[in-house]
């Protein structure tokens, strides 16, 4: 919805909006665009009359601004359906899609974009830090869009990429997500399935050779071309899974370092070139791989979106170091690297703790996790979630009032575990194991009560 402003706003319409929780980074970005920041919901923020006003889908009926909106006849749209008729038509439409990665992998792909003067529009769910903005209109027609799942608003149940109708789709992956509106998986199937049925036959489909539920969506139906991307340790190529429709030759890593941070990109029997990076993990690898094919969809070559990538800055609350933290005097470890990452699922956090640990081998990993998301929240992937921390030395899990399910369940499955009912406990509890260095790992898909600079300062003092 952030981005969704700032577009409105490059467009030349004035906009203000409301949220019941304004926290950075996007409360900064949209004060800059100019755009007015109101804190909760009230009836009496729509005396403006405004000729129209996007309802985002976290809000439902009961709300006091929506009922305001319903009472006063006013004109509402969805954000999906609004950016669809007013931004997205005659463009050619890049769309990001899957259960992880779509922020960082839509990141790279309009940063392969840019790079070679492509000048392309985007909507982001996150700030990635090559632009320091989630979303802009560009200057030419391609439109790069994180394509989620989630629905779109009260009165339109769709996932919100079916508006979208993108001519290259990037399908990351895909697991059982969003609990509080999908009842299965299968359900998150159908909905990537009416996804595929707008792909044009001329597009190009990208997905990872290896996610048995991606191929299940395919085998619905497919009328477009589909490119898969293969990771393989040693050499030679590795053909594409029979039987998919229309499969053209796979766009495949040969990785050179374990973390993922350095890796050979073979397509069409040949080397294009090597990632040299920063970032780490095999899930990082696969989001390359997908914005490359994507890239080379639009004619941008191979070894220009690999030149591309070795300037990706990746995105902020993105495995973003945010500080470096000396040790303390007569302390054991050698300083605290304290990192923010956006996490929301527990293969999210398995794959993030992996290649941090292939990275930094022995050193002390500790965890820290808010289980923000309403998937997490509803206690649907317990076992999973203790097994997703087994790179941490330790994990310290944050259980607040109103959780919903006992979090201390996940020490049935993990050793490494422990929970934490207030932010004080556990900045107490990180004050001494800084004593011991290491790499601490804040994960949470929300502000975390504003545990980042009351730790830095604690850490620091």
């Amino acid at each position: 919805m952030g981005g969704l402003a700032v577009i409105a706003r490059q467009l030349g319409h004035q906009v203000s909006g409301s949220d019941q929780n304004v926290y950075p980074p996007m409360s900064t970005q949209l004060e800059q665009q100019g755009i007015v920041l109101m804190e909760g919901y009230r009836a009496e923020n729509l005396d403006s009359k405004p000729d129209l006003v996007i309802i985002g889908n976290a809000l439902s009926r009961g709300n006091p601004e929506v009922e305001a909106v319903l009472n006063r006849g006013l004109r509402y749209v969805s954000g999906p359906q609004w950016l669809a008729e007013h931004v997205l038509q005659d463009k050619w439409v890049l769309g990001v899609a899957g259960t992880h990665g779509k922020t960082t992998t839509t990141s790279m792909l309009s940063w392969i974009l840019e790079h070679q003067g492509f000048n392309p529009g985007f909507l982001i769910g996150g700030i990635p830090l090559n632009f320091g903005i989630s979303a802009r209109l560009g200057e030419s027609d391609f439109f790069v869009i994180e394509a989620d799942e989630y629905d779109s608003a009260f009165f339109d149940k769709r996932s919100k990429f079916v508006h979208y109708r993108p001519r290259t789709a990037i399908l990351n992956n895909l697991e059982y997500d969003h609990a509080d509106i999908f009842p299965d998986l299968d359900a998150i199937k159908k909905q990537f399935h009416h996804l595929v049925r707008t792909v044009p036959g001329e597009g190009l489909i990208i997905s990872p050779e290896c996610d048995a539920n991606i191929n299940d969506v395919l085998a619905m139906g497919c009328w477009t071309p589909v490119a898969k991307t293969v990771i393989s340790v040693g050499a030679g190529l590795v053909p594409a899974q029979s039987g998919q429709p229309q499969g053209i030759a796979p766009t495949i890593a040969q990785l050179i370092k374990a973390d993922g941070s350095q890796f050979d990109v073979l397509m069409d029997n040949q080397v294009q070139g090597c990632v040299e990076w920063s970032l780490t993990g095999e899930h990082n690898v696969y989001n390359a791989l997908s914005a490359i094919a994507a890239a080379k969809h639009v004619g941008i070559l191979p070894k220009d979106a690999i030149a591309a990538l070795a300037q990706f800055k990746n995105v902020k609350r993105r495995m973003e170091v945010i500080a470096n933290i000396p040790a303390p005097s007569g302390a054991e470890g050698n300083g605290v690297t304290l990192y923010d990452d956006f996490a929301h699922h527990p293969t999210a956090i398995q794959t993030t703790l992996d290649g941090l640990r292939k990275q930094v081998g022995q050193e002390r990993i500790i965890a820290i996790v808010e289980p923000r998301s309403n998937t997490m929240r509803l206690g649907v992937h317990t076992k999973t979630l203790a097994e997703s921390l087994g790179n941490a030395d330790l994990a310290i899990i944050y259980q607040p009032e109103g959780m919903g399910w006992d979090l201390g369940e996940l020490k049935k499955y993990a050793g490494n575990i422990e929970i934490c009912s207030s932010l004080d406990e556990i900045i107490a509890k990180l004050k001494f194991e800084a004593r011991y260095g290491g790499h601490f790992v804040l994960m949470s898909n929300g502000s975390f009560g504003g545990i980042y600079q009351r730790l830095q300062d604690e850490l620091n003092g």
